[in-house]
Order: C-alpha cells, then structure tokens, then sequence
C-alpha cells in the first residue's frame, strides 16, 4: 500500500539500496541462532494450533446458534447468524514461538451479546474437553477469557458487530463495521485491524518477520517485554520493527536489526512512530492526538496504531520504564554495558556471535534495594484473578514512587513469581502470604497435608520493583531516609478498592528488601554468587534508608512523604521534537534523567535540615552511528497531527 509518493510510510526511505554481502553473511547466523534459541515451533506443535483454531471456530458457531434460538430467532435463521474467529497478534503476523498463546478474537451478530460471552460461552469452554484453565475478566479494559485447549494458550476477545449474521467471508478492514458499537468492542476490534494492517504497510513479510523475531527474543531476554508493566508490549515492537522495515525497504533482517537499535536509540521521544499518517472516519470516537488531547501529550513513547480510529499503544509507559529501555538501546554507557547497538555492530563486523545479544538481565542483580508486592489466595482460580490484578496496578505504585525525592528509578520487572504453600496452621498461613517461609513448608507437599485438620494450600505470586536511589552527595555525612509509605499505602488501598476483593480470601502485602535477602527462585540454576559477608556497623536504625512506620503495618504507612515533587515532564509542541537530555549516573549503575536541582529531606539525629543537590556533569556518550549518507533525522521529519 504504497502512497501517492511511490513508498510506505509517512517519510521517503533513509537508503533504498541492497544490504550488503557481509550483512546478508550474518542474516544467516542470525537466523541459525533464532533456531538455536528455540524460537520455532515444531510441525507437529503448529499442526495442533490449527485443530485448536478448528475447535474453536466450531465451538463459536454452536454459541452464536444457542443464543440465537434462546432469544427466539427460528432454527434457520440461529444456523445462518454464524460468528467467526480471527487470529491477531504474533500468531497472526508468523512470529509465534513454542508455547505461545494465540490472541483470538470472536465476532458474533448484534442480538449476541457480551454478558452471554462470558455466561454462556464461557461455560461452554468449562464443559468442553480438553479445555483447562478457563478465567474471564469482564471488568478488564478489553474483556477477556484466557483459556488453554490442549496445551495451547489462548487469549479470547469477542466483538459484537451491529449485522444479523456474521459470513463466513466476512474481513474487519471496512471502518463502517466500526458504526454503533460501543468502546469496548471497538477495542477489541483493534488488535485483529491493527495487525493486518501492520502487514500490509512493510515493504518485505519475511524480512519483517525475521527481523521481529530477533527483536522480540532480546526485549523477552533483557526484560523489558510487557505492556501491563509500562515496557513495550507485542504490539509496540512489532510497529517499531515495521518502521525501520520502511524506511531500508530493500535490506535484509541481520541489516534491519542493527538499524532498529541506532535509530531507537537516537529517536526524538516524544515523536510518534508512525506507519501512515493518522486518519479521520466515521466515527465521533477519540482519535490520538497530542494538539487537542492533554493525555495524549504526556505519552513518553508514543507509538501509534495503523488502523482507525488510532491509538497509543504505548501510554503505559512511565518515566522510570523509559529510562530503562533507553539503556538498553544505546551503545554501552561508558563501558558498563555491552548489549543494544554495540552488539550488534560487534556482530556485523565479525568481532560478536548473535548470542551475545540475547544474553538474560541481570534485573536481579543491579539494585540494592527492592519492593516485593506479593498477592496471595487459598483458590487456585481465584490467584489467577487477584494476582491480575494486583499486577495492572502495579503500574500506578511505579508513578508514585517516581514522585518520591531520593529516588532516582523504579524499576518493575516484567512478571511475576507463582509459588504454593502447603500449610498446616494459621501461623504458617500469615508467613506465606508475608512472603516468608521455613523449610518444612517449602518441602511439603500437597498429599502431606491430606486430613489434617485446618490445613489448606496458600496461592501466591510475587512481583518486584527494584529502586534506583540517588548517589550519596560527595562529603555529605548525614544519614539518608527514603519515605516510601505513601506509595505503598496508596497502590494497597487501590488495589483493595477492587469491586470483588475479599479480605477474608484475598491478602496483598508490600515489603521492601535487600538484593541479599531476594528468594533462590528468582534466579537460574547456579546463577547466584555467594554473598560477602559484610561488615558489622554499630546498629543505628535511622541509618535504614527506609522510613520505618512508628507502629508495625508491614514498612507500611499512611503518611504523605514531606518532600513529594512533581518532576518534569516531557511536552510535545506542535512544532518540536523531545528537549535534549543528558544522563546521569547513578549508585545502582543505571543512568537516569536528570531532575531539575530541588531540596532532599534527609533524616538525622539531630532536626531536619535540607541541602541542594547539584546536577553531576553528564558523562560523555559516543553515539552510534549510521553509515555515511544516512541520517536518522529523515525518520522523524514528520509533524504531528
């Protein structure tokens, strides 16, 4: 789909031109250690997805049927209102892995509605065999049943569309199908609409899904894929991807990958992304945009849908996951790094395996400090339900944590950590769901606890922050306090308000500690080191860096911290591109963006008192560059709308 200029995208290409010899040499390396990674299904796996796909579009009919005659229509007329499925997300663009899920969407005429989606079809998946782990969320911002049939992941969506019938020829590429429906199944439309739409707009498929594949391992590897977590989700990647597709229509994958990392990394956030200029339609509905729209501007990241009506499907991102993510683009930050761009240099020159791209985080390993959110439930389906939801509010506790003075990052880590417990007391019931535990509860089993009375299993996941904390200002002497009790407070209370949270069944804690004190079951095999033993102090607790509650609530209180500041925020003008900003250092060895000077409140023995904190000078960065004659600029030389 070409423009009226002869090109995809709403700039001409950078270079036109054929890759090279050499890149085309290591596009098959690439491609050899995508297999050795494991990122190909087998036949026999990709053979059962479609029997699951079969199943599932059968299974949709008899839904649309038994509501059809349920609501009176005659049996001819239940048989012809049809439903159809559609595949969206990495299955439908072919980047799926072994194990992934399948994002499928159903569509059913306009007398099926979606309270019978989950009354009646999801009681049907409950029914049907070999259908397991069946959990609906109504209330979600796109309402959804995760499901697995035969082993296969399933993430399901319905859209009700305003027809009698659904044909079985039916496409979602008309923007009038969108007519009177409601938000919701707008939503829900997208993902199907968006995707067929990001593959109609990259010049080469195969290049695009090879490159996309290789994108996708190293943000799975580095921790930063995860929409609900503020990262990039599936979606972001796979338009980031498909614009550097654009803009070196003829280069092969191994050339597109060392592209994406120079020129993501010197990107003008917050410029948009976009795959063609956004479009008005026949709607009255939202349409993103950053002139009319004050949320629409403070997106950091925005990169924006193809399909109409378009959205931003980036507007979790915060400003500590911003951060991270630039890090993890650039080209090794004074030697410390070595992944992003400077891999792949490496690799292009013959000095670097692929390998070494895709080497794991090392989340675990960088703070000192961490804030451990643990949800807990004695019902397996009931975790599911509980610990999602905890987990999409986890965003909110990152943005007020970033208000907090001292703290210079928080850095939430892209999953949580499922753990069962098998109790045989209150007692051991308040350790678990605390976070603790003994070695007689992690050895027990379930057929231990068979007939003892008052005994139960514990449900729970784990999710942590890691907190960047500003350095120590050269010949300061006082002792540091990091209140962080708001933040917690607040995100606890949230999450509580849920319209279905039970006090009884439910627990949520949040407790901050040491890397030290961090479980085995957040690392590999053999990935720990042995700790030093440290130094003994005199025991002074105003030293902690942590404020500490005058009452025991869990390193919990109420209290608005003194010194909350709002910090700068990025404004995108009508006219600019993000202002230039420096990095800083921190002790945690991550860079942070530097806040304008402001006072830190600093807990001593003797009254508070407040001292200025000088901006260090940045340190110089060597940035990546293209090669000669091309420039970054021409791809974000567009206006907003």
């Amino acid at each position: 789909m070409d423009n009226s200029q002869g090109y995809l995208g709403v700039t001409p290409p950078i270079a036109t031109s054929e890759s090279s010899e050499r890149e085309k040499e290591v596009t098959a390396t690439l491609m050899e250690e995508l297999r050795r990674q494991n990122t190909m299904e087998s036949d026999e796996e990709a053979k059962t997805r479609e029997i699951v796909l079969g199943r599932l579009a059968a299974l949709v009919k008899s839904f649309v049927r038994t509501v059809s005659l349920a609501r009176g229509l005659s049996e001819a007329a239940a048989e012809a209102a049809g439903g159809k499925i559609f595949t969206f997300g990495s299955y439908r663009l072919g980047v799926h892995g072994p194990g992934s899920d399948i994002d499928t969407l159903c569509v059913v005429p306009k007398h099926v509605s979606r309270e019978d989606f989950f009354d009646v079809f999801e009681g049907m998946l409950r029914n049907t065999e070999g259908v397991t782990e069946v959990s609906g969320v109504p209330e979600a911002y796109v309402p959804i049943i995760k499901l697995k049939i035969s082993g296969i992941p399933i993430d399901f969506l319905m859209a009700r569309l305003a027809l009698s019938s659904i044909p079985d020829d039916l496409t979602l590429q008309d923007d009038n199908l969108l007519r009177n429906l409601d938000d919701r199944c707008i939503r829900s439309l997208g993902g199907s609409r968006v995707t067929d739409q990001i593959l109609r707009l990259v010049p080469n498929v195969n290049v695009f899904r090879d490159a996309l594949r290789c994108i996708k391992l190293w943000a799975s590897r580095r921790a930063i894929y995860s929409n609900v977590n503020g990262f990039l989700g599936g979606v972001a990647w796979s338009m980031l991807v498909a614009r550097i597709c654009q803009l070196y229509p003829n280069a092969v994958a191994g050339a597109i990958v060392s592209r994406f990392f120079i020129i993501m990394y010197q990107w003008s956030w917050p410029q948009p992304v976009l795959l063609k200029q956004i479009e008005d339609g026949p709607l009255q509905v939202r349409v993103w945009n950053p002139r009319l729209y004050p949320g629409d501007r403070a997106h950091r990241m925005p990169i924006i849908t193809p399909a109409y009506p378009a959205m931003c499907a980036t507007h979790n991102v915060t400003a500590s996951t911003q951060m991270v993510m630039t890090e993890e683009f650039k080209k090794g930050l004074a030697g410390i790094f070595q992944h992003g761009a400077d891999i792949v240099d490496k690799v292009i020159v013959g000095t670097a395996e692929w390998s070494e791209l895709f080497a794991k985080h090392d989340f675990f390993h960088k703070y000192r400090y961490y804030l451990q959110i643990i949800a807990s439930t004695g019902e397996h389906e009931l975790q599911i339900k509980w610990a999602g939801t905890v987990e999409s509010r986890l965003r909110q506790l990152v943005m007020k944590l970033e208000l907090v003075d001292s703290l210079t990052l928080a850095h939430p880590f892209v999953k949580g950590f499922e753990q069962v417990a098998y109790c045989i007391s209150d007692e051991e019931v308040r350790l678990v769901a605390q976070g603790e535990s003994t070695e007689a509860i992690a050895k027990r089993k379930a057929e231990d606890i068979e007939g003892i009375e008052g005994s139960r299993p514990v449900y729970s996941t784990t999710f942590y922050v890691g907190l960047g904390i500003e350095a120590k200002q050269p010949g300061s002497t006082a002792p540091r306090r990091l209140d962080i009790s708001w933040p917690t407070t607040e995100f606890t209370k949230m999450v509580k308000s849920w319209d279905k949270f039970d006090e009884v069944k439910m627990g949520v804690i949040v407790r901050h500690i040491k890397s030290a004190a961090l479980p085995d079951n957040v690392f590999d095999p053999g990935e720990r080191q042995p700790k030093p033993v440290p130094k003994k102090r005199p025991k002074q607790t105003k030293d902690h860096p942590f404020a500490q509650p005058t009452e025991k609530t869990n390193n919990v209180s109420s209290d608005f911290p003194a010194t909350k500041k709002l910090r700068p925020s990025y404004n995108l003008a009508s006219d600019s591109t993000a202002p230039t900003q420096t990095m800083k250092p921190a002790e945690n060895g991550v860079s942070t963006i530097p806040r304008a000077p402001q006072a830190v409140v600093v807990a001593t023995a003797a009254p508070t008192s407040k001292c200025s904190v000088d901006i260090k000078d940045a340190i110089n960065i060597k940035s990546p560059q293209l090669p000669f004659g091309e420039s970054v600029a021409v791809a974000t030389s567009t206006r907003t709308p």
